[in-house]
């Protein structure tokens, strides 16, 4: 799966939790500075090619939607920085955030119940 640039993935971020929306719906929920309208349009259309974004026409405009689901790119972005940073290796990265106090014990112990109830 193609990786996003960090301004296409605030777009679909958007997207996933509109389900649905016109440029202008998608702009409504940026952020302040928000981008020009062009900007947007520019990078939904990126999106359209990376096949990230369908879209559906509407009187003159067009409705975006997703096509690719919020958990398959976040499995497969999890999955490239695991390979990447990690040698493909969760144990090192779950100690990498131990290490450096990002994750505590109580949510270390969390994980485990999670991963021993997919075993039951």
């Amino acid at each position: 799966m193609k990786q996003l640039t960090k301004a296409e993935e605030e777009i679909m971020q958007i997207l996933w939790d509109l389900g649905e929306g016109n440029v202008a719906t998608i702009l409504e929920q940026m952020p302040e500075p928000k981008p020009a309208y062009n900007t947007v349009s520019t990078i939904v259309r990126i999106l359209e090619t990376k096949e990230f974004v369908g879209y559906k026409k509407q009187g003159r405009g067009h409705i975006y939607f997703p096509l690719v689901a919020k958990s398959d790119y976040s499995s497969a972005s999890m999955s490239k920085m695991v390979n990447d940073y990690f040698n493909g290796s969760f144990k090192s990265m779950v100690s990498f955030f131990v290490k450096k106090k990002e994750m505590t014990a109580g949510e270390l112990e969390s994980i485990l119940k999670e991963i021993n109830k997919k075993d039951d």
